[in-house]
């Protein structure tokens, strides 16, 4: 099977702005993305995580999901820690692209499907599709298992990943499954 799963930005303190209607949204999500990380392990997918250092240049893995935990909602972050055979990728922008080692990885694994679950749908998903899309990857957008901060926007987003760059959306684990198996 060439494809992955990457979760995106779930190691989140949730000590921000708009935490509160991502906490919100992000709790909606939450047994999804879980549900989506066991299947996807189950199926033999690669799984990775990326996720925002927060400003944090000296933070490592362990650093930033220690940081998560201690934040406002522990009980968002704990479900979805990386186990430690995961690799896990710190990023510093919205993109999950934007000068990190990803496109390496995917490559030398020989992954051309994307399947972008986490958050923000119209930030950090709509970016990393947008890039995946430029470099040649096919990417699948879970919406059962994003979250968002804005909801019109995340719509929004999706309709542009749909129709802009063809990604596919598929609204359930299964369906999921269906697109990385294709």
């Amino acid at each position: 099977m060439n494809a992955g799963l990457i979760v995106i930005d779930m190691l989140n303190p949730y000590e921000h702005e708009d935490a509160e209607p991502l906490a919100a949204s992000a709790q909606r999500a939450l047994d999804d993305v879980c549900a989506l990380v066991a299947a996807a392990r189950e199926e033999g997918l690669r799984i990775v995580y990326v996720n925002d250092n927060h400003g944090d240049w000296s933070a490592g893995p362990r650093d930033i999901a220690r940081r998560a935990l201690a934040g406002a909602r522990p009980d968002l972050v704990e479900p979805v820690l990386p186990p430690d055979d995961a690799p896990f990728i710190v990023k510093a922008r919205h993109s999950i692209f934007y000068e990190t080692l990803l496109e390496y990885l995917l490559h030398r694994e020989e992954i051309t499907r994307l399947v972008l679950a986490g958050q923000v749908t119209e930030q950090c998903i709509l970016y990393s599709a947008l890039d995946g899309y430029v470099r040649h990857f096919e990417v699948v957008i879970p919406t059962h298992a994003i979250a968002h901060i804005d909801e019109q926007l995340a719509q929004a987003a999706l309709r542009m990943m749909k129709d802009n760059m063809h990604v596919q959306l598929a609204t359930d684990t299964e369906a999921v499954l269906e697109a990385c198996r294709a």
